[in-house]
């Protein structure tokens, strides 16, 4: 009976996609308008094809925003030496952006058609990929079943399951088994991770960390760098990254307590999505503070108190102007932020107790002393100023984060080794085919045989 409940829930889910789909274009053009969608571009939400699909083997690979995509391009160089065609689709346009950024000629980017039956039997007609692998929980009910029907593998790499989703799912264990049992293979983040996703009806789970910790230091431009150092000087800084909202007020809250103690100091708030930053501009602006924004070429002044980092791409930037960070969702919002990257940028991390999604690496931190928890705004401003006064405790919390995370890296060797029974036979397909196109090549390049009667047929 709960097998064809199941069967049904996902009958119906794809039967209402089926009617909203004709009525989709005002949604995405309304999300155009906000620069959520590339206008040029939508045909690839419907399934169309911007691009002929290369001879020979084909992976697709997914990842919905930033983050996602470049935890996965290592992933992606390492195919891209194998000689195997690749397609490459996210969600969002800045992911958009960063990924194009970053692939070769050998991956073609096109933006994910739409989890409705018409849109993805179309990509998967034209594209038909050998192998489908996704980036962390994207799990997408008509698209899983569409290349089941096909079978192709589908592989769910450096997988989470926060808290939330794994509530949600657990009420419907019928529904999940009948969507998770057709992943070839999860490899998962953490063994929580992985204890959801085999409660769940994943056949084959492995535990092989956190692809993120692999991607190394984020990178910055070394003269920005240079340049937004000297307009700081010797000023106090401190940097509050990926804030949502409610938490921007919060970050505006210490800045005043500290600004008590620190008349100078400065607060570099890195909101979790810049599209947000004139609503927090003018929310700062209410409050008093001289405001400096990255996106509008402000400089930092003497008079400015928090330099709003606005932009996309830049986040190796912003942590390379401090040495102590706050995480944000963990003080208002719940689920927290990856702490890797400030790690290794040398950042001391600070952060809310609602830090449930990164549950594992918090707790790595905490204990070597690379991390602290913070209750509210005012315990908040008091580790900010004991870290700006005691440069020991500083160093001691850079080193204890740092050899934290090196003890976590490996996850990119070990995905690879659980990658291998699946990509090994495109490699090899992709050599035969290669050699049979030199083959040909070598063949038309041949000179044609002599065609005339020997000289003793001539006698």
């Amino acid at each position: 009976m709960s097998d064809i409940w199941a069967h049904t829930t996902l009958k119906l889910y794809r039967g209402v996609g089926s009617l909203i789909y004709p009525f989709t274009g005002p949604f995405l053009r309304a999300r155009a308008r906000k620069g959520k969608e590339d206008h040029e571009r939508r045909g690839e939400r419907y399934g169309y094809a911007s691009w002929d699909r290369p001879e020979g083997p084909l992976v697709w690979l997914h990842a919905a925003s930033v983050g996602e995509s470049l935890a996965i391009m290592p992933l992606i160089k390492r195919m891209e030496s194998f000689g195997i065609s690749l397609v490459l689709t996210t969600g969002t346009v800045t992911s958009a952006n960063v990924a194009q950024d970053r692939i070769s000629e050998r991956t073609i980017h096109q933006y994910v058609p739409m989890d409705m039956k018409r849109a993805v039997c179309r990509f998967l007609e034209h594209w038909q990929p050998d192998l489908a692998i996704f980036a962390e929980s994207e799990i997408w009910p008509t698209t899983i079943q569409e290349l089941a029907k096909r079978n192709v593998p589908q592989i769910l790499v450096n997988a989470r399951m926060s808290d939330r989703s794994n509530a949600r799912w657990s009420k419907r264990p019928n529904l999940a088994q009948a969507i998770f049992s057709n992943l070839s293979q999860v490899l998962a983040q953490s063994q929580v991770d992985g204890d959801r996703f085999r409660a769940l009806g994943a056949p084959r789970v492995s535990v092989v960390g956190n692809l993120k910790i692999d991607v190394g230091v984020p990178h910055a431009d070394p003269k920005t760098l240079a340049a937004l150092k000297a307009a700081i000087g010797n000023r106090p800084t401190w940097i509050a990254v990926s804030t949502h909202q409610g938490e921007e007020a919060s970050v505006a809250q210490v800045h005043k307590m500290l600004a008590e103690h620190e008349p100078n100091i400065l607060t570099i708030l890195v909101p979790r999505h810049p599209d947000r930053s004139d609503e927090i501009a003018a929310e700062l602006d209410t409050l008093g503070m001289g405001i400096a924004r990255r996106s509008k070429g402000d400089a930092i002044t003497a008079d400015t108190g928090i330099y709003l980092g606005d932009t996309i791409g830049e986040m190796g930037l912003y942590l390379g102007l401090s040495d102590i960070a706050f995480m944000g969702k963990s003080l208002k919002s719940q689920g927290g932020q990856n702490p890797i990257e400030p790690v290794m940028t040398n950042t001391a991390i600070l952060s809310g107790r609602y830090v449930q999604n990164f549950r594992d690496t918090y707790q790595a931190l905490l204990e070597s002393g690379g991390a602290r928890l913070v209750r509210d705004e005012s315990m908040l401003a008091g580790h900010v100023l004991h870290l700006l006064r005691n440069p020991k405790d500083l160093e001691v919390m850079h080193k204890a984060g740092r050899l934290t995370v090196d003890k976590m890296t490996g996850a990119l060797e070990r995905s690879f080794q659980s990658l291998d029974p699946y990509i090994m036979p495109l490699r090899v397909k992709a050599g035969l085919d290669r050699r049979r196109q030199r083959d040909a090549a070598a063949l038309a390049m041949k000179p044609p045989e002599p065609t005339g009667t020997s000289s003793n047929e001539n006698g």
